[in-house]
């Protein structure tokens, strides 16, 4: 038994106890077997091993070639490119010179002689007219007479034009340089033309011709050391060999599998194409038996790890330079206006760039090699200068930059952000530090105004007396709060609840049905803030009862400056103003009672005399059955003639009370559903005791199937009954003739641009008018122009109608120039409820009928309501 604390046995040992077991249960012919077996099956792991590994290598060497094939095609066809835009650049200037300056032919072969000497690609030089003509020649061959150029292949042009005058045509065409299509020259080989246009202000003058030999290209400008790797070609599109830097034998690329990378001849653009060619050297390396292939195996393995690895190694140092150059020339392009400093361990500057120059007006020559202090550290800040190089030097300085003073040539200063990042070599050996500097100067400029400009706005928030919160619609989160709120709420979020609750901005309807599904999930998650911070305020009034005060609240979403979905709420208090408004209120309801009563008051002797006549009625008839019944001449039916006669009277005593009683009666303001037609006969009925008594007639029409009013139908026979009396007043006191003592009381639909479908009523008669002063003042509260009137009658009846969103007007009628009466008119907006059918009648087909009444007015087919009282 083993020790408590004795290790436990390890888990390879136990495994190994197992497989004894295992092995020492099997018998000895399976034990024969498994040691048979083993050597092949780990000659067949060993030879898989082997075989993977081989392919992996010569895939990777394939992979490899490509990738070389690749670059060193790339490589020749950037020397060609740059030979030919140079030639092209150098060609451009000759002709602009030609063009500018008189030169004749025997001037043009001196400079043609120099231009082909250092170009030995170019096998002619022409100078052609604008006519094709042939001005001056120039050949790299002794013989110089002219042969028709004779084609590769045949174009796809044309017939009877070769690829010279191609060429020539389009660079006619097209005012700039072109390169024609590959031809066979009278010396049997392979070229191109370049054709650049001589323009005299805009004007063609004929061209410059360079003749390119591409077999010359190849050879004098693709390097030495591609050719020696890869063989290098120029293929036509019909993917015929041009010119090759090797002579290649028919069916070679057949024979062997070939890798190939082609890229264009730019800049000719002329369908020739460059074509790197690679080869993999690894095929038929494999044997066909297994046991030749198990021979060569050991050999095979030994060169190709030897080979594999001189290949690595070559590669490693390959791309190790070509990473720390590509490293430090992208750092150097993709900062070109941004200043760049390097410098060693010992802080010595090895390199800045022109960017860094130009923002500190030194040159280059005054920087590099520089110890501290640098030139460009103004003199006040050497100390601290130094004390944050040494923390750079360190590696100690924060990720997001440092901020200095830089000082240029001139002695001016700027504010600089310097980022400092480590050089590492090949080797990954740090060698210095490398430095950006960005001028901030700027960018700090407009930061400060920026805080200067968000420390006034906050001062006026606070100084506001309007309580301003912005509360954050996912989280509840209080996000700011002036002084007023803070006053009145504290900084707690419930008081923008409070004040949400009764000011919420609707949501647009597809938002909203949106929100409605998801109770269970943030509905708000998805919800585009772009067009919720579109919606405008909707102004509510809250009333805060733990404040015992009244606010007009304005509330709108608001996307946050973290991109949060936000409402702002600003609430102002008109506990004062809501409170005159009641009080107002009150005092409008009791004068409106009043001018009831002043107005019956005034109409009392017209209602003495109203009564009279029933109550005499009735007290002749109850003397007439006394006297009868004593004189015992009447009978029974006589006796309840009489009796019905008598109450008749009295019933029309009781209305007429009635009347007076319900409107002087004080009751609340009351909006309901009310017909026109009926608030008419009701004020008609009041007025004509009045009328009566100045003995002036009244004709009033009301139009059928008028749509209902939503109104108080008190306030409403109150304005026609001033106006009523007043007209009657005005006619009475004019002392006009009986035939001018009428009024006309008009109920019509009307239509405006404004108000939509209206109701207008309309009083007219035919007084004196009104003086243009009087109209003027004349809603004007205690102006009158009568002696003893009060001259709240009219203003009362503009605060009724507009009380009900209507307006009221008066103009005087004329008649030439002549006043002949005075016209009051008022409208009433119809109820939304009203039938769909009574819309036509706000679009009468005559507006421009007649305001005063008469029998040509009324319809035909369906008879107005039209009734006269003397």
């Amino acid at each position: 038994m083993p020790a408590p604390n004795s290790p436990a046995p390890a888990p390879a040992t136990g495994q190994r106890r197992l497989l004894g077991r295992w092995w020492r249960r099997q018998s000895p012919s399976q034990q024969d077997r498994f040691a048979t077996l083993a050597p092949l099956a780990s000659v067949l792991l060993f030879l898989a091993a082997i075989i993977s590994a081989f392919w992996y290598l010569r895939n990777e060497e394939i992979d490899r070639e490509t990738e070389s094939v690749k670059r060193d095609t790339e490589i020749a066809q950037q020397q060609i490119r740059l030979r030919l835009i140079e030639n092209q650049e150098q060609l451009v200037r000759m002709a602009r010179e030609l063009v500018t300056r008189e030169v004749d032919a025997s001037d043009f072969t001196p400079q043609a002689t120099t231009f082909m000497n250092d170009r030995p690609e170019i096998t002619q030089f022409q100078w052609l007219s604008a006519d094709q003509g042939t001005r001056a020649r120039h050949s790299a061959q002794s013989d110089h007479e002219e042969q028709p150029a004779t084609e590769l292949t045949p174009p796809a042009r044309s017939p009877g034009r070769t690829e010279t005058e191609w060429a020539f045509i389009a660079a006619r065409d097209l005012r700039q340089p072109i390169y024609s299509r590959v031809f066979k020259d009278r010396h049997g080989s392979q070229v191109f033309q370049v054709h650049v246009p001589m323009l005299t202000r805009g004007q063609f003058n004929g061209v410059l011709v360079a003749d390119y030999s591409i077999d010359v290209l190849l050879r004098h400008f693709v390097p030495t050391e591609v050719t020696r790797r890869h063989a290098v070609a120029v293929i036509n599109d019909r993917e015929q060999t041009i010119a090759s830097s090797v002579l290649q034998m028919p069916g070679e690329e057949q024979q062997r599998a070939a890798i190939l990378h082609d890229v264009p001849l730019a800049p000719a653009a002329n369908g020739l194409v460059l074509r790197g060619s690679g080869y993999r050297m690894s095929v038929g390396l494999i044997g066909n038996t297994l046991f030749w292939m198990v021979v060569a195996l050991s050999v095979l393995t030994l060169w190709m790890l030897l080979g594999t690895f001189r290949h690595v190694r070559r590669r490693g140092q390959i791309q190790g330079a070509l990473v720390q150059e590509t490293n430090f020339r992208r750092a150097m392009e993709n900062s070109m206006l941004t200043g760049m400093r390097a410098m060693d361990i010992e802080g010595r500057v090895s390199y800045v760039n022109p960017a860094f120059c130009a923002m500190t007006g030194f040159s280059e020559h005054e920087l590099i090699g520089r110890l501290p202090p640098y030139p460009y550290w103004p003199a006040d800040r050497i100390d601290e200068n130094t004390r944050l190089l040494q923390q750079e030097l360190q590696g100690r300085s924060p990720a997001g930059g440092i901020e200095v003073k830089v000082m240029r040539k001139n002695g001016t200063l700027f504010d600089a952000r310097m980022y400092v990042s480590p050089l590492v070599d090949a080797r990954g050996h740090q060698t210095g530090w490398m430095t950006s500097m960005t001028n901030i100067t700027e960018a700090k400029r407009i930061r400060d105004q920026l805080s200067a400009s968000h420390e006034r706005f906050t001062t006026v928030l606070e100084g506001l007396e309007a309580a301003v919160s912005v509360l954050s619609v996912q989280q509840g989160e209080l996000l700011f709060a002036n002084r007023s709120y803070r006053l009145w709420f504290g900084a707690d979020a419930r008081g923008h609840a409070l004040l949400a609750s009764g000011a919420q901005p609707s949501l647009p309807g597809e938002l909203a049905a949106d929100l409605s599904g998801h109770d269970d999930e943030d509905g708000l998650s998805g919800i585009p803030t772009q067009e919720l911070a579109g919606q405008g305020a909707n102004p509510r009034e809250v009333y805060a009862a733990q404040l015992d005060k009244w606010f007009d609240v304005r509330a709108r979403y608001l996307q946050w400056t973290d991109g949060r979905l936000a409402q702002m709420l600003i609430a102002t208090d008109v506990t004062a103003r809501r409170r005159a408004e009641e009080l107002a209120a009150q005092q409008a309801e009791k004068a409106q009672v009043s001018s009831r009563l002043i107005t019956m008051g005034e109409m009392a002797s017209s209602v003495a005399h109203e009564l009279n006549q029933p109550l005499t009625a009735i007290t002749n008839y109850c003397n007439g059955m006394v006297s009868r019944v004593k004189a015992d001449t009447i009978d029974r039916d006589a006796l309840l003639a009489a009796l019905g006669k008598t109450a008749r009277q009295a019933e029309r005593a009781g209305q007429i009370i009635h009347r007076i009683r319900a409107f002087v009666k004080k009751s609340e303001p009351q909006r309901q559903t009310a017909s026109a037609k009926a608030i008419v006969e009701e004020a008609v009925d009041l007025a004509s005791i009045e009328l009566r008594r100045r003995n002036v007639a009244i004709h009033h029409y009301v139009a059928q199937r008028l749509p209902d009013l939503h109104c108080d139908p008190i306030l409403i026979e109150q304005v026609l009954l001033n106006l009523l009396k007043n007209a009657a007043e005005a006619i009475d006191s004019a002392g006009l003739p009986p035939k001018r003592r009428h009024i006309e009381l008009r109920v019509i639909p009307r239509h405006t641009p404004d108000a939509g479908g209206v109701i207008e009523f309309s009083v007219t008669d035919q007084g004196p008018g009104l003086a243009d002063e009087v109209i003027a003042r004349l809603y004007e509260a205690f102006f009158s122009t009568k002696a003893e009137g009060m001259g709240i009658g009219l203003s009362l009846c503009r605060s009724i109608v507009e009380s009900h969103r209507g307006r009221i007007k008066a103009q005087n009628l004329y008649n030439g120039t002549i006043v002949t009466g005075c016209l009051f008119a008022f409208t009433l907006p119809v109820e939304t409820t009203a039938r769909h059918d009574e819309t036509a009648l706000f679009h009468p087909p005559d507006d421009t009928a007649p305001t005063v009444p008469h029998s040509a007015d009324l319809p035909v087919d369906k008879p107005a309501t039209a009734k006269t009282t003397p």
